[in-house]
C-alpha cells in the first residue's frame, strides 16, 4: 500500500534545495567517493526522486560517466519513508533506464551495512575490496632507477592525453572520463605526468588532506608498466608533499591488485586495516536470462 502512494520522477532544478536537506540531514545516505558533488549530477540520468503526497522522500543517482559502467553516486532516504520501500520504488526504474541505454555494469562501494544488504538483495555481487594504505613522512624512499623519463607538472592542455592514458591503463569499471578528469584537475594539490621521447606514458593526481595528502589517481600505459614509471611518479609526488610539510599521504587500491600493492609497499605505504567492498550488477547477465 505504501509503495502505491510513492511517485517516482526525474529530478528537476527546483528540487535542488530539498535534495540538499535530504543529503545533509538524513540518516540513510550513501554517497559515492566522487570528484563531483551529488547536486552537480542534476541534468544527468538516471537521477530519480521518490515523492509521497508531493513531499520529496528519497533519491537515487546513477548516471554513467563512462561507457559500460554506471556508479551509484547517491542514495538517500527520509526517515519518514521505509528504507526498503524507497529502494524498491527507485531501483527498478533506474535499472530499466540503464538497460535501455546499454550500460553493461552498475557498481557501488557501500560504506554501510544497510546499503550492502539492499545491493545483495537486488542481485549485486561483491567483486573485490578497496583498501586504504598510508605513508608516513619519516620514511626514506629509495631512489628510482634511471629511466630516461621526464616527470613534469601537469597542465590543463594535457588532459586529453591524460584521459587516453587512463583509458589504456584501466578496465571499464575504474576508468575516468575526460569530464571527470577536468573536474579532478581543479581540485589537485600535485599533478604530474611522465613523458618518454615526447609521449605521455603515465600520470598521477594527488589532493590535499588535513594531515598531508591523498594519492587519488595513478596510471601508466600498459606497455610501460613494471618498469619503474609508477614508482618514479609516486616518489616525486611524495617528495613534493614532504617538502610542503605533509605528515602522511594515503592511497586506495584494490585488494587483489598485486602490481599496485607491490608498488605502494615499495614506496613505504602500509595498510591501515580499512577495507571497502565493491559490488557490481551486470546488465548483460539480466538480458541473457
Amino acid at each position: 500500500m505504501i509503495r502505491a502512494q510513492i511517485n517516482v520522477r526525474p529530478v528537476i532544478e527546483q528540487d535542488r534545495g530539498k535534495l540538499a536537506n535530504l543529503i545533509h540531514f538524513e540518516l540513510y545516505v550513501h554517497r559515492h567517493l566522487d570528484w563531483r558533488p551529488p547536486l552537480d549530477w542534476i541534468g544527468h540520468h538516471p537521477y530519480l526522486i521518490a515523492e509521497k503526497h508531493g513531499v520529496l522522500m528519497a533519491v537515487l543517482v546513477c548516471p554513467p560517466n563512462h561507457p559500460e559502467i554506471a556508479w551509484i553516486r547517491l542514495f538517500a532516504v527520509s526517515a519518514d519513508l521505509g528504507l526498503h520501500d524507497a529502494w524498491e520504488a527507485l531501483w527498478p526504474v533506474a535499472l530499466e533506464q540503464l538497460t535501455n541505454q546499454g550500460e553493461t555494469s552498475i557498481a557501488a562501494i557501500p560504506m554501510m551495512g544497510w546499503f550492502r544488504e539492499l545491493l545483495e538483495r537486488s542481485g549485486f555481487s561483491r567483486t573485490t575490496d578497496v583498501i586504504l594504505l598510508r605513508w608516513e613522512s619519516n620514511h626514506t624512499l629509495p631512489e628510482p632507477k634511471k629511466l630516461g623519463v621526464l616527470i613534469r607538472p601537469m597542465n590543463y592542455d594535457d588532459l586529453v592525453n591524460v584521459a587516453e592514458v587512463d583509458s589504456s591503463a584501466f578496465g571499464p569499471v575504474w576508468r575516468n572520463s575526460l569530464d571527470s578528469l577536468k573536474i579532478a584537475y581543479r581540485q589537485v594539490a600535485i599533478a604530474t605526468v611522465a613523458e618518454k621521447e615526447g609521449e605521455m606514458i603515465g600520470y598521477q593526481i594527488s589532493t590535499a588532506s588535513p594531515m598531508g595528502g591523498h594519492l587519488a589517481r595513478l596510471a601508466v600505459r600498459p606497455q610501460y608498466q613494471k618498469n619503474g614509471i609508477g614508482y618514479a611518479l609516486v616518489k616525486d609526488a611524495l617528495d613534493q608533499f614532504k617538502r610542503r610539510g605533509a605528515l602522511r599521504v594515503t592511497v586506495n587500491t584494490q585488494k587483489d591488485n598485486a602490481v599496485s600493492l607491490s608498488l605502494y609497499l615499495k614506496a613505504g605505504f602500509q595498510s591501515v586495516g580499512e577495507e571497502y567492498p565493491v559490488y557490481q550488477y551486470k546488465i548483460n547477465d539480466l538480458v541473457a536470462r
